[in-house]
């Protein structure tokens, strides 16, 4: 469930923010020619969200705190893009690749499989199928045996999800999908990301559930409610999660969200670091409360 950055273990200063502690050593190396960053992988997270009486909740996983980065840290369904999302034309519904590769700022191919993976790994992640027969229809309960056994499939690499669109007769509804955010992982990490960040409605007819063998919990919570408890240090998150949640706030219900999407920024965030007074000063443009400052020594 790549989120825009990660890292072996963790430390937290303020509030619940994500922090690994060989960072410091990492920044160092890369400052000084020794390490040489790797090209980010593609990926993609959306953000379920549904209406509830005090307003629209979203849904989160927790990572297991056994991960190799970013144990306990609650975070979106989402993943790498499979190679084989832009392999092939598939059924879809909505926009056309032209509409969303000018959105997502990427060439025709790149953007199908970005939304295909999107729609993928929230299938895969919490059993939620953004796909209908028709460009109008959604599929409704997807909890059975035979989706049980696709679902599997997918995330064991045996069925793309082109031939399982196929199977089933199905079309990607990119329609239900709004882009929201794009966050990169930090030059200095050794597993980088390109992630692209969606909004969408929980289908009706359908449910969340863990599905993810990373997750050892699921929740539904309002974005104020998690960042509220991330902010008293309750919640560990990484900086694209808690910055997607705040960005979610203003909005009074999931239509307003969905309808705000098209005017969201999407220019890739991406962290820095720089050697100010003998001081490792870690920043992301435009997201001041995440800036860390860190001693000689290596202590945040």
């Amino acid at each position: 469930m790549p989120n825009g950055q990660h890292g072996p273990s963790s430390s937290q200063p303020a509030g619940g923010q994500w922090y690994p502690p060989e960072w410091p050593d990492r920044i160092r190396a890369l400052a000084d020619g020794a390490l040489t960053p790797v090209a980010p992988k593609r990926a993609a997270t959306v953000m379920l969200l549904r209406d509830t009486p005090a307003g629209p909740a979203v849904h989160m996983l927790r990572r297991r705190a056994s991960m190799a980065f970013a144990g306990g840290a609650y975070a979106y369904p989402g993943g790498g893009v499979d190679p084989r999302d832009e392999d092939r034309r598939i059924g879809w519904a909505g926009p056309g690749l032209d509409a969303w590769a000018e959105r997502l700022g990427t060439d025709a191919a790149t953007a199908q499989a970005i939304v295909c993976g999107a729609v993928r790994e929230t299938f895969e992640e919490a059993g939620v199928l953004l796909a209908g027969e028709t460009p109008g229809t959604v599929v409704g309960d997807t909890t059975g045996e035979d989706w049980e056994a696709d679902r599997e499939a997918l995330v064991a690499r045996e069925l793309s999800f082109a031939e399982f669109l196929d199977r089933r007769g199905l079309l990607l509804r990119s329609d239900l999908l709004g882009a929201w955010a794009r966050w990169i992982t930090p030059e200095f990490e050794p597993r980088r990301y390109d992630t692209w960040f969606f909004v969408a409605a929980l289908p009706e007819g359908q449910r969340t559930r863990n599905a993810s063998t990373e997750a050892d919990r699921t929740v539904w919570i309002r974005p104020s409610d998690a960042a509220a408890r991330y902010d008293g240090g309750e919640l560990l998150m990484m900086p694209p999660t808690i910055s997607t949640l705040r960005s979610l706030e203003p909005h009074a219900s999931t239509a307003a969200a969905l309808a705000a999407a098209a005017a969201q920024d999407l220019t890739p965030v991406l962290a820095q670091a720089a050697l100010v007074d003998g001081e490792l000063v870690l920043s992301w443009p435009g997201h001041d409360e995440f800036t860390k400052r860190v001693r000689p020594g290596g202590t945040a």
